[in-house]
Order: C-alpha cells, then sequence, then structure tokens
C-alpha cells in the first residue's frame, strides 16, 4: 500500500518504488542506490531517490498520527467499525485531522461551557430550522446558570458554532475557497512606519497567495517576526459567506436566523483562524521548499567548482590595519611557512611587503597566488598583479565567504592547534583554491554566503538538505582515500564521523592504503559499511588500478573477465580504448548486472582517477575599486556570486555585489535564474542604477551574453 501511494505522490512506477524502499529500509545510502543499483531502481536519480526517501518519511508518519487517533477515540469508546475503516483508508493530512477532530480533546470552549449548561437540545431544535416561537423554546432551558432567553440562545449558537466548525464539509469548502482565491495581506505596525523602513514595499500590500513567490513570502514573515509587520491570508469573506448559507440554512424561519448568526460566528472566530493557520504553514513549507532548493542548488555548484589541484600556493588573508596575512602551502595543502605583510594605508609597507612575497614564491617554488576578496582584497589583488611577482604565476581572487567562521572553529584548532585565527583564516582561504569542495565541508553551509533566507526557513529541513547535498557532490566527485580529511571522509556513502576518524587513525598507524579491501581492516568496518563506501573512495598507485576508479568491488570480477577475454591484463584495457570497443557486453549480463552497471564500468575505464570538475583559472575585474568609481552605462566584466529567486548577485569588484534582477538576466522570459546563470560565472553586465547611500547597485545583462 505505501508503495502505491508513493508510486502515486510521485509518478514513478510501483516496481522501481517498492525496489527502491527495500534498499532504502536495508541501510543502503542515496548516493550508492543511484550508483550502483541501477537495475534495481530502473536508473532513478539521486533527486528521484530522495523524493522516494521524503515521502516514505511522510507516510510513516502519518501511520504513526493514525495509530494515535485510533487509540484516542477508541479510549472515549466511540471508535465505530465505519469511523475506524474511514481513519485506516484516509491519506490526505488535513482530511484527517478533519474526521478526527469531533473526537479531539480541547480546552474548554464556548460551546463545551454551553453543553455543561444542558443548552445542547436547543442547539439540536434551532439546527433544525423549524418554525417555532424562539422565546418559548429558550425559556425552557433557563436555570441558576442561564439566566436569559438570550443567554440560552447564545449558549445554542456557541454550540452550533462548533459544530459547523469542525464538520468536515464545511472545512473543506472553506480551505477550496482559500485554495482558490485566498490573498496575503500586509500592513505596517501601527507606529512602527519608522523602524520599518526596510520593509516599505509591504506597508499596504496584497497579492493571491498562489502567485506570492518564496522570497517575497520569507520577506513578509521576518517582518512580522520583527513585529514590525502584520500579515493575514484569506479569500473574500463575502463568498465564503455566501456558499456557506447556501449549505446550511434550509428555511426561513426565526430558528434558520440563529442558525446564520451562528455560522457567521463559526466562520470568523472558528473556521476562518483555523484554515488560514493551515494555509500559513502550507504557504511556509511551499516557500521554505523553494529557498532550501535554491540554496542546495548554489552550493552544489560552489561545491563543484574547478579547483586547482595538487599545486604550491601562497595565500593571503587581506586587511589594512592589521596587516596581510601570508602562508605557504605544498600541494597536499600543508603549512610551509606564514608571516605577515602590510603594504596598505596606514603602514604603506609596499616594497618590504613585494619583496617577502617575491623572497617566498622563489624558496617554494610558489605556482599560484590565492587572495581572499574580503576586506582589502582589491587592493591587495592589484598590488599582486602589478608587482611582477613571477612570470607563470597565477593570481586568483577567492571568494573567503565562511573563513573567519572555519578560522574559530573546532574543525580548525584541531588541525592547527598551534597557530591562530588569522593563519588559519589564510590556510582555509589558500585551501579553497585547491580544492573547494575538500575544504567547504569543514564549515557549515548557512556561513558560505549563497541562497536566500536561510535563517528564515525550517533549519531542520535546511540541514537535511544541505548535508544531502554535501554528500552528493563528494561522492560524485570520489575521495583520495590516503589524503582526505575525517571531514570529508565523514560525508562518503556509509561512513560517518566515527568510520572517518578510524580511517585516519588506521593511516596514521599503518601508511597510506594500498588497497580498497584494506578497509576491512580498519576498526568498526563491516561489509555492509565497506559496500557502501568502496566504490567511492580512491586509492591513486594502489595495487589494483580499479581502486583509482567508480568501479566498485563488487565488480572488480566482471572488468577481470573482459580482460581474459581480450587475451589482455588489467592496465592493457584500462589504458586501450580500442580493445574496449571490441567487448560484446550482452556477454557480461547477469540476473544482477545488467546494461547499466556495465556502461558504467566502461565509462570509468576511459577516464580512471579524472576529476569532472575541470580546472580553475584566473579571473580580472575591470578598472573599478568602488562604487564610487561606478557609473551608469558602464560595461563590467563579474563573477556570479549568488543565484536567488529573484536574480542574480554580481561581484564587479568594487566590495559591493551588484544585483541583476530576474527581468535584467536575458532578453528573453526568465522563470528560474538558474536556467540562466550559475556560481561562480564569468558574465558581461551593464550598470543600471547606483544607490550610495543604501550601497545597492542595480545591474543588467541583457543584450551583453552570458
Amino acid at each position: 500500500m505505501i508503495e502505491q501511494l508513493i508510486s502515486k505522490n510521485l509518478g514513478i512506477p510501483e516496481r522501481k518504488v517498492a525496489n527502491t524502499v527495500t534498499l532504502l529500509e536495508s541501510g543502503a545510502t542515496i548516493p550508492f542506490i543511484s550508483r550502483y543499483r541501477k537495475e534495481a531502481t530502473g536508473s532513478l536519480d539521486e533527486v528521484a531517490i530522495a523524493n522516494i526517501q521524503q515521502e516514505l518519511n511522510k507516510i510513516q508518519e502519518l501511520v504513526k498520527r493514525k495509530e494515535t487517533i485510533l487509540k484516542t477515540i477508541g479510549e472515549q469508546g466511540k471508535l465505530t467499525d465505519s469511523l475506524k475503516s474511514r481513519i485506516n483508508d484516509c491519506w490526505d493530512p488535513n482530511t484527517l485531522e478533519d474526521i478526527y477532530l469531533p473526537y479531539k480533546p480541547k480546552r474548554k470552549t464556548r460551546a463545551t461551557a454551553a453543553r455543561e449548561k444542558g443548552l445542547e437540545p436547543l442547539a439540536r431544535a434551532l439546527f433544525s430550522q423549524k418554525n417555532f416561537v424562539l422565546e418559548t423554546e429558550a425559556a425552557k432551558f433557563l436555570n441558576e446558570e442561564v439566566a436569559s432567553v438570550e443567554a440560552a440562545l447564545q449558549g445554542a449558537r456557541d454550540i452550533i458554532a462548533e459544530w459547523i466548525a469542525e464538520d468536515e464539509k464545511a472545512r473543506q469548502k472553506v480551505r477550496y475557497a482559500f485554495r482558490k482565491g485566498a490573498f496575503i495581506t500586509s500592513k505596517v505596525a501601527r507606529g512602527k512606519e519608522a523602524e520599518a523602513a526596510k520593509y516599505k514595499d509591504y506597508f499596504d500590500f496584497s497579492e493571491p497567495l498562489k502567485r506570492c513567490p518564496s522570497h517575497r513570502l520569507l520577506a513578509m514573515r521576518r517582518g512580522e517576526d520583527e513585529g514590525l509587520l502584520r500579515i493575514s491570508i484569506g479569500p473574500e469573506e463575502e463568498d465564503i459567506l455566501y456558499h456557506l448559507e447556501r449549505f446550511y440554512l434550509i428555511s426561513n424561519t426565526p430558528a434558520a436566523a440563529e442558525v446564520k448568526t451562528a455560522l457567521h460566528d463559526s466562520y470568523k472566530r472558528l473556521l476562518a483562524p483555523s484554515i488560514e493557520t493551515e494555509f500559513r504553514q502550507l504557504s511556509k513549507e511551499k516557500a521554505d521548499e523553494e529557498a532550501i532548493g535554491v540554496f542546495a542548488d548554489n552550493l552544489r555548484q560552489l561545491l563543484m567548482a574547478p579547483p586547482l589541484g595538487q599545486h604550491r600556493v601562497l595565500a593571503i588573508d587581506p586587511g589594512f590595519r592589521t596587516g596581510c596575512k601570508v602562508v605557504v602551502l605544498n600541494e597536499s595543502g600543508d603549512l610551509l611557512e606564514h608571516t605577515a605583510i602590510y603594504p596598505h594605508p596606514p603602514q604603506s609597507e609596499v616594497a618590504m611587503a613585494v619583496k617577502t612575497l617575491k623572497s617566498l614564491i622563489s624558496k617554494y617554488q610558489v605556482e599560484a597566488l590565492a587572495i581572499g576578496n574580503g576586506t582589502a582584497g582589491r587592493e591587495t589583488l592589484d598590488l599582486c598583479r602589478r608587482s611582477e611577482l613571477g612570470p607563470h604565476l597565477q593570481i586568483f581572487s577567492v571568494n573567503e565567504a565562511g573563513a573567519s567562521i572555519y578560522s574559530a572553529s573546532p574543525i580548525a584548532r584541531e588541525e592547527f592547534p598551534d597557530h591562530d585565527v588569522t593563519v588559519r583564516g589564510a590556510i582555509s582561504i589558500g585551501r579553497r583554491l585547491m580544492d573547494p569542495l575538500a575544504e567547504l565541508v569543514k564549515i557549515d553551509p548557512k556561513s558560505i554566503g549563497v541562497g536566500q533566507y536561510q535563517h528564515d526557513v525550517n533549519q531542520i529541513k535546511l540541514k537535511e538538505s544541505l548535508d544531502r547535498t554535501v554528500e552528493s557532490c563528494v561522492n560524485a566527485i570520489g575521495v583520495n582515500l590516503n589524503t582526505a580529511s575525517k571531514h570529508l571522509l565523514t560525508y562518503v556513502s556509509g561512513l560517518g564521523p566515527a568510520l572517518a576518524q578510524n580511517i585516519v587513525e588506521y593511516r596514521r598507524q599503518n601508511g597510506p592504503f594500498k588497497s580498497r579491501k584494506a578497509l576491512l581492516k580498519v576498526a568498526r568496518m563491516g561489509e555492509k559499511s565497506f559496500e557502501q563506501c568502496a566504490g567511492f573512495l580512491r586509492i591513486k598507485e594502489g595495487n589494483n588500478p580499479l581502486d583509482n576508479t567508480g568501479v566498485h568491488p563488487e565488480s572488480y570480477h566482471i572488468v577481470e573477465q573482459m580482460a581474459k577475454d581480450l587475451g589482455v591484463d588489467m592496465e592493457a584495457l584500462i589504458n586501450s580504448k580500442s580493445l574496449r570497443k571490441e567487448l560484446d557486453l550482452q556477454k557480461y549480463m547477469s540476473e544482477s548486472v545488467g546494461l547499466p552497471t556495465l556502461t558504467d564500468i566502461l565509462k570509468e575505464l576511459d577516464k580512471p582517477g579524472l576529476d569532472p570538475r575541470g580546472n580553475a583559472r584566473p579571473f580580472e575585474f575591470g578598472n573599478v575599486h568602488s562604487i564610487e568609481d561606478l557609473r551608469i552605462g558602464m560595461i563590467l566584466p563579474g563573477i556570479v556570486t549568488n543565484i536567488t529567486n529573484f536574480g542574480a548577485f554580481v561581484d564587479i569588484g568594487v566590495k559591493q555585489d551588484g544585483l541583476v534582477h530576474i527581468s535584467q538576466l536575458a532578453n528573453q522570459y526568465v522563470k528560474n535564474p538558474a536556467d540562466i546563470v550559475r556560481l561562480n560565472q564569468e558574465v558581461q553586465v551593464k550598470v543600471l542604477d547606483i544607490d550610495r547611500s543604501r550601497n545597492r547597485i542595480q545591474l543588467s545583462m541583457k543584450e551583453l551574453g552570458k
């Protein structure tokens, strides 16, 4: 039943869903299933498998909720066979709660107070809407607690109002009205106009909820949380009341008039607030999902940025008054030397700074410079470029967002216990150039500086999404088993912190791994963990050349058979594409191994050990250094630093990123900025507007190409 529901909800064939659920429940990870179990899943990608996992979790939570509801109603002695059947057959969370609502234990309400006063029979009489004298009927219920006819009628109306509010059909009608025509309305809180200036666009704002983009909804929600805006969600009241009246009012009697009054009260006091809360939650969840999706896409692009690779790097963490911290790293990212230079005001020791840099570059045969793009970054970059530090020296500006977070973290203290935060920050900048992924996994993704409203979305879902993204990127690239830090190893399929630490400890005690099989000697590494992780770990120059590929050890025998059939050794098979073309893949198919796996094996043999990310290359900004240098109409080179639903932010070298609004990204209509630009992309932009008072720059990419 669960597999059928997931299949229906996601539009994925039930067989694929069932096999995927079985694999997930057996402890297999999403990267492993996607990469090494294509025959079982029908080659579902990581996104589809993650969606199946999320649906599975939702349905399992719903099953638990049903158990609680059935138990609660059963304890009340009200669980009939038909009610039990309805609950068991219901798979919509809202409908399930509607069914449960009349039985749900609640605090004392106006209706329960009226019932305690014995007014429920009067409520039933009014609800029948028959023609009788109200005063005469109500007088029958007067007692010490009900002093007047009006008090009796009011109590009866309170009971009717609660009946209507708990009626499934009424709730469905109101829910439909919200879904079809709800508006989100925002107004500035009284007396908060000055304090709420940054939310000026939402002082008197209204639009259909279904058209409200995630960034706008999250902005209004933030303003509300800060007590600066008042937000409401709802359809036109007159329209929904008309439809409710048509449904409930069956006559034109005095009793019907009482029901009408109770109906209006029920909608305004009970129904509308309840469904508004529901739609607030739904719209927030949708906005969160979109914002988290944007963040995850940006993070993926950032993690998959081309690395410089294993080269000697001199990294500079720039600064004015405190100077620039300089470190030299070897090919493995180890610290060789550190110092400080003071080329900028107030010291302005330019000649001494250049002399120091040239000395370090010569001493360590440095191949590249990595310069942080924060305070004094542009000035330091220009200094290095004009100082002729070396004919073949590559100079890079490196995004240092989050480097200060890393430098003060327990991870940094553990890695460099004898150095202060400034040295650690410079090391991080250099390592980011060498391998962005390996360094950025040490930092909380929320500190990396991409995404939108990341602090306003559901933090649990955000963390799950970002962790899944990091895990996906790490496993897509593969990890060098003999050089990876424990923090990078943590994200490898099937490992985690404990096994990652054990691998590093084994490596320290026994030296580099010579084969993947040696992983089984690591403490707490069982067969299941080995199965999940082995294919994603690489060993360069190991005993078996397949250990430096994405071919899983479970498939080594297939490659060995291929080599044997061709009459060559493994090395010859890997090194000769023409030999591999002679293979008939049908010959190697079995019940568990199909064309998807065999095709993947050949792809891996085509590019053993190749990093799919490409190579980093330097970038040069235009001749502008601050916002004061900008003029409207200027055309400048820039680097995309962040992508949101409403546009892209571009670094043009003036410390403040400019915004290319979604309407200015291309000559045609753009639905999603990510369809046009990617992080770290080099673009040409035109300056449209400069607001120096608010430090805002408006840019355009129209007619300039990407």
